[in-house]
């Protein structure tokens, strides 16, 4: 591209000239020649002085210059300029025979005027004639000299020296010719890159108004950090942040974990993880500090090139401080309300018990109804409780090195008795002992939640199995049962609150679908994972992965 531009230079310099410039630079190369041989011929050649064709061709020469200026040739038509190259054939033909014999090879200064006509593009078969007959005629005065004693080299100069003009007008011509051409090709090429660009602008001021136009931050950045595309969103989240200037990943950025006063280390930090190839969503963050504070969900894709390289990533940032707010004030409410209603439930089952303590002083069915109220008041306060326990703190996990294969034997044991009742085998295939790290607290409640479920959904008898898998990074932790299990819809919605199963609503089996959102909840504040596969009535199997030694990567505090 630089080089077609140094040679259109020239060009483009020559077409911003005037038609007078442009025909007085056409004829400037031989002008300056015959000036140069005028001012040297009083020295060197002093009896030419006395030649009057050769004084007569120099004047034509100087005429022919001043009329480059003085004709106005841009007023005539089909361009009239070029009699100036013709009539250059006879200046030359002057001076060369005029010289003769001291400087017979001025015949060779022909050359210009050839490649004028030639160069010009016009008078094609004119030119071409022209560019034999005239050095044709300057050659025959000296020919006609020697007549009749011609010798064979005296016929062969005559011609061999207009075919070699006829022969340099003809190269000139096809060079010419391809030469126009390729001008021709790329003025069409600069036409099509001039209507690409537009079109490109054009899809580019559309594309900054999509995402200028989105409620959403976006932001698409190349493997070392600077930014490709983003929209005005993302712009205050940068500004908010106190990176506006600032390379993702560099300087003292205020985004925060989600305790909201611990800066978030920067390898951890949305951009650097999705420059690093991470692939992740729903990660919140909190940019900026004091009153203006946002929470910020993000999630990131990578870019590859054609043969799989990373080439930068594009980064999604959504403002969920409304929503944050209002699920703590969800939370917070459901967990006032639950508190609230823990002390007169606690108050009712106590007296009940002190009742039936003297079951001996009340009649059958007064006691009957009393058992009735006191299981009632146990369901709805472990109802209270569950949904206390998913709107409170208290989910915050303490985790540590843990031996699983004694919880799974503790969970098993407390679920022996309700297993027996319901004619169900319990079985534990886990080795002993099973390191993760983890809450004892919390993974024990998990587990009870996952065998109890087993035990509740498997009303027909069966077989309840919990096993382990070992890793050197995760441990796997599986329960599986025999019961009715679940179509594939279903099983995608287990883990949503207060979800339950057709079947378990038909076949009246209690709960209120908490127990598998209280513990998706412990296990991803383990930084694990919770899966369940199922198939109609042939049982479900929830397996759990937890963190074998030290917190994962993508775990915060």
């Amino acid at each position: 591209m630089a080089d077609s531009l140094f040679q259109r230079g020239p060009a483009r310099f020559f077409r911003g000239l005037g038609t007078r410039s442009q025909v007085a630079l056409c004829q400037l190369p031989l002008t300056l020649l015959v000036a140069v041989l005028a001012a040297a011929t009083p020295f060197a050649w002093p009896t030419l002085l006395h030649s009057p064709p050769y004084l007569a061709g120099i004047v034509l020469h100087a005429v022919l210059f001043l009329a480059c200026f003085l004709v106005p040739w841009e007023r005539l038509e089909h361009r009239p300029y070029l009699l100036i190259p013709v009539l250059d054939f006879a200046a030359i033909g002057l001076l060369r025979n005029g010289a003769a014999p001291l400087l017979p090879g001025l015949a060779v200064l022909v050359v210009f005027p050839v490649i004028w006509l030639s160069a010009s593009g016009m008078l094609a078969r004119s030119s071409l004639v022209l560019s034999f007959v005239g050095p044709l005629f300057i050659m025959l005065p000296s020919a006609a000299g020697r007549f009749p004693h011609l010798t064979a080299a005296d016929v062969t100069t005559v011609f061999l020296f207009p075919l070699m003009m006829l022969a340099v007008s003809l190269a000139i011509r096809f060079a010419s010719v391809n030469l126009r051409v390729q001008q021709r090709e790329l003025a069409r090429k600069d036409t099509e890159l001039r209507s690409l660009l537009r079109q490109s602008r054009e899809r580019e001021r559309l594309l900054q108004t999509v995402l200028d136009a989105t409620d959403v931050g976006i932001a698409a950045v190349d493997r070392s950090g600077h930014f490709l595309v983003s929209n005005s969103r993302q712009r205050n989240f940068r500004r908010a942040t106190g990176a506006d200037d600032a390379l993702p990943g560099q300087g003292n950025q205020l985004i925060f974990g989600q305790d909201r006063t611990t800066l978030l280390p920067p390898d951890r930090r949305p951009i650097s993880r999705a420059m690093a190839g991470e692939s992740f969503s729903d990660y919140l963050v909190w940019a900026g500090e004091g009153p203006e504070q946002r929470a910020v969900s993000t999630a990131a894709r990578p870019l590859r090139s054609e043969d799989g390289r990373l080439t930068g990533a594009v980064v999604v940032y959504s403002d969920v401080t409304g929503w944050v707010e209002a699920l703590a004030a969800h939370q917070e409410l459901v967990s006032n309300v639950s508190h609230e209603f823990k002390s007169p439930l606690n108050s009712i089952i106590g007296n009940i018990d002190l009742v039936l303590d003297d079951v001996a002083a009340l009649p059958p069915h007064a006691t009957q109804r009393l058992e009735v109220v006191q299981r009632n008041s146990e369901r709805l306060l472990a109802l209270v409780s569950d949904l206390s326990a998913t709107a409170s703190a208290a989910l915050n996990v303490h985790p540590k090195r843990t031996d699983l294969a004694s919880l799974v034997e503790t969970s098993l044991g407390s679920a022996q008795a309700l297993a027996g009742q319901a004619n169900i085998e319990l079985a534990a295939e886990v080795p002993s002992p099973l390191w993760a790290y983890a809450d004892p607290l919390r993974i024990g409640q998990a587990l009870d939640n996952l065998v109890s479920n087993a035990i509740k959904y498997s009303p027909g008898g069966g077989r309840v199995t919990v096993r382990a898998l070992p890793g050197n990074r995760w441990v796997q932790l599986s329960v599986t049962d025999t019961g009715m299990g679940m179509s594939e819809a279903e099983s995608s919605r287990v883990f949503q609150r207060f979800f339950r199963t057709d079947a378990a609503r038909s076949a009246s089996i209690a709960g209120a679908g908490l127990g598998l959102s209280i513990t998706r909840m412990i296990v991803e504040g383990h930084g694990g994972t919770i899966t369940c596969e199922s198939a109609k009535g042939r049982g479900s199997t929830f397996t759990l992965t937890l963190p074998a030694d030290g917190p994962p990567s993508s775990f915060q505090v």
